[in-house]
């Protein structure tokens, strides 16, 4: 009876735990882990040690899905409206906002202590700056205050390549500045081709995103213009030799798709491209940095053991 009641037991806990997983918006995760490992391998010509690898990204991965728990519980009630996000756990009461506000900020502290214990300080020190700039000054501020927050607010989201950097390295140079410019200027075309989607939604809401406060037309022209100054941006690490050949041949290809979805989105009736050229610019920054990994490796190796 007892083990019967144990299975019983756990099988009723595996869908709540599935509920803060959801908390943790693992997809987005998934992603800045990513491009802060990319950080980490282009940080130093030789390989990453383990122990900095795994402590390094499980520290910046818990800080990050502590942002985002805490962007849930602060976003309940806009996420009630919403029909992209009402079926997230707390708009469907599957988590109290309490136990959602607590497995945030117990997430965080275990990340200030791996970073701490395991890592180093400069690192700790910046992934709490971003944790603090996306759940605190972009979700409780600068989302609700300016059409622009998602501009500002992208900082937040640009570092992590910057937290892998200084995770090997302990030191912020400007090469890992680099990465961090080229996901700022991503972010607003990436996000405003979502908002061009769900602009009613947002409008519901109170959320001044730019195609509520300003129109879907202006906020297509800005697509364009920061696809175009992507483009631009994506030429500077092979301009400061930190990457070579076979990066600048993809950023230029991948950019170029970039420009295109964005023309195609401008020209096109109300929101017709809006979701294709969302989900090409996840595939973009996927790839790009895939692309600035691969290209590193195959220079060291190079001249390892051909030069």
């Amino acid at each position: 009876m007892n083990r019967v009641r144990v299975k019983v037991a756990a099988v009723q806990a595996l869908p709540r735990i599935g509920e803060y997983y959801q908390l943790c918006k693992p997809k987005v995760v998934y992603l800045i882990l990513f491009t802060a490992a990319a950080g980490m391998f282009l940080s130093t010509p030789g390989l990453v040690s383990l122990d900095i690898l795994f402590f390094g990204l499980l520290g910046i991965g818990l800080g990050a899905a502590s942002g985002a728990a805490i962007n849930h519980w602060v976003d309940q009630r806009i996420d009630e409206i919403m029909a992209r996000t009402k079926n997230r756990p707390l708009p469907q009461g599957n988590i109290s906002p309490r136990s959602a506000l607590i497995f945030a900020l117990s997430l965080g502290v275990l990340s200030m202590i791996i970073l701490l214990a395991f890592v180093n300080a400069m690192t700790a020190f910046l992934t709490l700056l971003s944790m603090i700039g996306y759940a605190v000054i972009y979700t409780m501020y600068l989302k609700h205050s300016t059409p622009h927050n998602i501009v500002l607010g992208g900082a937040a989201g640009a570092a992590p390549p910057v937290l892998g950097w200084t995770a090997v390295t302990n030191e912020l140079t400007v090469d890992a500045l680099l990465l961090f410019l080229i996901i700022f200027i991503w972010t607003p075309p990436h996000f405003w081709a979502l908002a061009i989607k769900r602009k009613d939604e947002y409008k519901k809401a109170g959320v001044p995103m730019l195609p509520v406060t300003h129109g879907v037309a202006f906020t297509k022209l800005h697509i364009v213009l920061y696809t175009l100054m992507l483009l631009g941006v994506t030429m500077l690490p092979f301009m400061t030799q930190m990457s070579g050949y076979l990066y600048l041949a993809g950023a230029v290809g991948l950019g170029i798709g970039f420009v295109y979805y964005a023309l195609k989105l401008y020209y096109c009736k109300a929101d017709e491209y809006a979701m294709k050229t969302f989900g090409y610019s996840i595939f973009y920054l996927s790839a790009l940095f895939a692309l600035l990994i691969v290209d590193h490796f195959l220079r060291e190796f190079i001249r390892a053991f051909i030069l």
